[in-house]
C-alpha cells in the first residue's frame, strides 16, 4: 500500500505558492444521492481534463470522494512555451523537472476551479513512500479533503507512437529493466528512484488499497490500430499506462476487505476522428477548465517559476477535437437486464473482475445479489440473452494478462444457467476473431448475443480489430462455427443486435459518418449486409427495440446529445428507414435503452434521466451519477424496469407503474439491494 513516510514533506500551497498552514473552513458538502468513492488513473497530466471530462467534472460537484492517480510526470521535451498561428511564447530553455511542476499547478488549478469556483484553492502537499518501494506526491485539496491527487513522477515516452525503451511501453515488454522516475521540480518528493516492471503494479495496486475506490476510471488498454497506417490510435503512453492499471486492478481483487468496484475505460485521441459527442453547453464548460490548466492569461497567482499552467496546451485548448467529446470504450451494451423464465429479471455487472449477477423474482419480489460467478479477468459490460427454453446465457470479454507481454489477449465468454431459474454454470470461451496482441489486435468489441430463429442455439457477434463485423453462431449438431466475416467498413463501438415481432434477426453498426445494417427478409432466412441507412452522423452508441414488422434504432445526435430514433426494416438492398424524430430529453451522453415505453439515458448533468417515448422530450432528472449505460425492460406481467449501476458500484432501480407511461412519472431510483449480500 502507500504509506505515509514518517519524514514526509509537508506543505499547503495555492497554487503553486507555498503558505502557512492555515485551514480554511471546509466548503460546503454538495448534496447526492449516492456514495461511492472514485479513482482515476491516467498517464499523463490534462488526459483526465480532455478524454474522462464532463465525468469528472460531475464527480467532484457532486460532493463523491476523488481521487486522480497520474502516472507519468508528463515532461515531454521540457518546454513550457504555447507557439501556433495565434501564440508566440519566448521558447524557454527546456527544463523537464520545471515543465512536470507546471503541467502540476495547471492541475491542481483546474481541480480547485472544478471543486471550489476558485483557482487558487490551497492543496497540502505530501512525499509518501510507495509499495513499489519509491515515493510518490500526493496533493489533499484542504477545503474538500476527499479529492486527492497522486503523482507518481514515472518518465513518459516522449513520443506519440515511435519507440522509446524508456518509456512505460519499453517496461511492460521487457524491453528495460526498471523506468526512472521524472521528478517535478518543486516537488516534495526529491529523492530519485526507479520502478521494475512489478513494482509499478504494486504501486499501482497500493493507491488503489489507501483510497479503496468503488469506480476506477483507466484509459483504454487496447485501442487498436488504424485500418491504414497501422500507427496506434492512441498515445503509447496511454494505451500500456491502461495495461499497467489492469495488472494493478488484477492484484487489487486478492486485497481482503476491500469494497466491491467496477472500471470504467475511456476513449484517447480517436476522439478527433468522431463527430462530437457533448452539446455546446457541455462542451464549453470543459473548455474552461482546460484553459485554467493551459494558464491562457498568463497571471501569476501561482507563484512558481516554472509558470501556473501547461502553455502547450494554450496553443490549443481544444485539443484534436478532445474537448467535444467524451466516450466510452467498453460497457455500451443496453441488454444486461433480461427477463426470466419465471417472470423475475436478471441483472449483470462486472465487478471486481468477475461477473456480477442480480435476481428479482417478480415485479413484487425482492433483489437479491450480488452472486460474483466464478472467473476473474471481465473486462468492462455484459450483455445478456434469454433462450427458448427459459434459461438465460450472459456474455462478455476477459483479458488474459499472462507472465510476458506478447501473452496479452482479450477473448469472449459465456455462461449459461444449468436448469431456467437455476445457477450459472462454468465459463466457455469462443475465443477471439483476433489471435495474438502482437499488432495490437486485442482491439475487439464487446459482444452482442442472440438466439438463432427459435431454435435455442446462439450467435454472438463483435467488431473486429480491423474494424468490421465478426459472428459465431451455435450448430445444430454442437459446437461452434469459426468467427464469420460479415463485412463493414470503419465500424465503432459495439454493434447492436435484435429480432423483430416476426422473428426476423438484425444486427446494426455505427461508423463516424452513418449506421450501416445487416438482416433477414424472412425468419431463418441468411443475414445479408450491410445494407446502408442513410441516417446522418450519431455519437456512436445504438441501442435498439422490437416494434411491429421492424426494429426501433436509439442513437444521439452530435454536437446535442438529444435522443433520436427511426424504425428500421428489411429491403431490398437498402434497409427501409423511417424519419427521424427527438424522443426522451435534450443534450446528455452516451447509450440510452428503451423498453415498455421508456426511456432512459445520461442527461446534460451526467445523472440518470427517464421520460416516456411518447409525448414531447423532457427528462425526469436524478441526482445520481452512474457508471456504464443503463438498462430497461419490460416485464410480461408487470411495470418497466430501468437499472443502472451507480458509482457505489451498486444496483439502482426504478419503475413506471403499469398503466402509468402516458405522461407517469418514474417512482424515486433505490438500491435493489439494501443490505448488500456479497457472495464471492
Amino acid at each position: 500500500m502507500v504509506a505515509a513516510s514518517a519524514s514526509a514533506a509537508v506543505a499547503v500551497v495555492s497554487g503553486g505558492r507555498v503558505t502557512a498552514l492555515d485551514t480554511p473552513q471546509p466548503a460546503a458538502a454538495p448534496t447526492r444521492t449516492v456514495g461511492g468513492s472514485v479513482l482515476q488513473i491516467v498517464a499523463h497530466p490534462d488526459d483526465d481534463l480532455f478524454f474522462m471530462n464532463p465525468d469528472l467534472s460531475r464527480s467532484l460537484t457532486s460532493g463523491h470522494a476523488l481521487t486522480t492517480a497520474y502516472l507519468t510526470a508528463g515532461e515531454s521535451d521540457g518546454v513550457n512555451a504555447a507557439r501556433g498561428p495565434h501564440f508566440k511564447d519566448p521558447r524557454p530553455a527546456a527544463d523537464r523537472g520545471r515543465y512536470a511542476e507546471a503541467r502540476q499547478n495547471g492541475i491542481r488549478a483546474a481541480y480547485a476551479q472544478m471543486a471550489t469556483g476558485d483557482r487558487t484553492s490551497p492543496w497540502k502537499r505530501s512525499a509518501v513512500e510507495t509499495a513499489g518501494g519509491g515515493h510518490a506526491e500526493i496533493d489533499v485539496l484542504v477545503s474538500r479533503p476527499q479529492i486527492s491527487l497522486v503523482w507518481l513522477q514515472l518518465g513518459e515516452a516522449r513520443t506519440v507512437t515511435g519507440y522509446r525503451p524508456d518509456s512505460l511501453r519499453g517496461l511492460w515488454e521487457g524491453r528495460i529493466p526498471r523506468l526512472e522516475a521524472q521528478l517535478a521540480s518543486g516537488s516534495p518528493v526529491t529523492t530519485p528512484f526507479a520502478y521494475t516492471k512489478d513494482e509499478v503494479v504494486a504501486t499501482i495496486a497500493g493507491v488503489l488499497e489507501r483510497f479503496r475506490p468503488t469506480t476506477i476510471r483507466m484509459q483504454d488498454p487496447t485501442p487498436g490500430r488504424h485500418p491504414r497506417s497501422g500507427k496506434f490510435t492512441d498515445h503509447q503512453d496511454h494505451m500500456y499506462g491502461a495495461r499497467f492499471a489492469q495488472a494493478a486492478a488484477a492484484r487489487y481483487e486478492r486485497f481482503p476487505d476491500r469494497p466491491h468496484y467496477s472500471v470504467q475505460n475511456y476513449l484517447g485521441y480517436l476522439n478527433s476522428a468522431l463527430p462530437h459527442a457533448l452539446d455546446p453547453a457541455t462542451a464549453n464548460a470543459k473548455l474552461r477548465i482546460v484553459k485554467t490548466y493551459a494558464w491562457m492569461d498568463k497571471e501569476d497567482y501561482c507563484g512558481s517559476p516554472a509558470g501556473c499552467g501547461d502553455r502547450k496546451v494554450a496553443a490549443r485548448p481544444t485539443g484534436a477535437n478532445w474537448v467535444q467529446s467524451q466516450r466510452y470504450t467498453r460497457g455500451e451494451s443496453t441488454s444486461w437486464l433480461v427477463e426470466g423464465a419465471e417472470g423475475g429479471l436478471y441483472a449483470f455487472a462486472v465487478l471486481d473482475g468477475r461477473m456480477a449477477v442480480w435476481h428479482r423474482t417478480g415485479p413484487q419480489g425482492r433483489w437479491t445479489g450480488p452472486d460474483l460467478l466464478p472467473g476473474p479477468g471481465l473486462d468492462p459490460g455484459a450483455s445478456a440473452a434469454r433462450m427458448p427454453d427459459g434459461r438465460v446465457a450472459v456474455f462478455g470479454t476477459r483479458t488474459t494478462l499472462g507472465q510476458r507481454a506478447a501473452d496479452y489477449r482479450r477473448d469472449v465468454v459465456f455462461a449459461v444457467q444449468d436448469i431456467p431459474g437455476g445457477p450459472f454454470g462454468s465459463w466457455q470461451s469462443l475465443g477471439s476473431p483476433e489471435t495474438a496482441d502482437a499488432t495490437g489486435t486485442s482491439a475487439i468489441s464487446g459482444p452482442a448475443p442472440v438466439t438463432l430463429d427459435g431454435s435455442g442455439r446462439l450467435a454472438v457477434y463483435v467488431r473486429d480489430a480491423r474494424r468490421t463485423l465478426r459472428v459465431r453462431e451455435q450448430l445444430p449438431q454442437g459446437g461452434w462455427t469459426p468467427w464469420l466475416r460479415l463485412g463493414g467498413t470503419d465500424l465503432m463501438g459495439e454493434p447492436v443486435v435484435t429480432k423483430d415481432a416476426s422473428g426476423r434477426r438484425y444486427v446494426t453498426a455505427t461508423t463516424p459518418r452513418t449506421v450501416l445494417s445487416w438482416y433477414q427478409q424472412f425468419p431463418g432466412g441468411r443475414l445479408t449486409g450491410p445494407h446502408p441507412t442513410g441516417l446522418p452522423p450519431t455519437t456512436l452508441p445504438l441501442s435498439a427495440a422490437p416494434e411491429g414488422d421492424g426494429i426501433r434504432l436509439f442513437f444521439r445526435k452530435p454536437d446535442s446529445g438529444a435522443v433520436r430514433t427511426v424504425t428500421l426494416a428489411p429491403g431490398a438492398g437498402k434497409a427501409l428507414v423511417s424519419p427521424v424524430r427527438e424522443v426522451g430529453g435534450t443534450a446528455g451522453y452516451g447509450a440510452v435503452s428503451a423498453a415498455g415505453g421508456l426511456l432512459t439515458g445520461r442527461v446534460a448533468g451526467g445523472t440518470v434521466g427517464v421520460s416516456p417515448l411518447a409525448g414531447p422530450p423532457a427528462w425526469s432528472e436524478s441526482e445520481m451519477l452512474f457508471a456504464g449505460s443503463p438498462a430497461s425492460a419490460a416485464e410480461s406481467t408487470g411495470p418497466a424496469t430501468t437499472a443502472v449501476l451507480g458509482l457505489d458500484a451498486k444496483l439502482h432501480w426504478t419503475t413506471y407503474p403499469p398503466g402509468s407511461v402516458q405522461g407517469g412519472r418514474p417512482q424515486p431510483w433505490r438500491p435493489a439491494v439494501t443490505e448488500p449480500q456479497d457472495r464471492p
